[in-house]
């Protein structure tokens, strides 16, 4: 294995975190919160192929 890229761990933790919020709304029946947890599901994981694209094209990856 190669260098750790923590940046990715972190972008991976989040996203399993708001996944676990959806599921979470969803037992709570909350819909606002489920909203809210994709919301942020899908900004983390845009957050991180933007990063992983700029770390590819600096030839970081």
């Amino acid at each position: 294995m190669g260098n750790i890229k923590w940046i990715f761990v972190l972008f991976s933790i989040l996203a399993a975190v708001s996944l676990m919020g959806i599921a979470i709304s969803i037992s709570l029946k909350s819909p606002l919160l489920a909203l809210g947890s994709l919301l942020a599901l899908v900004v983390i994981m845009g957050f991180g192929f933007t990063t992983k694209k700029k770390y590819r094209e600096e030839g970081k990856l």
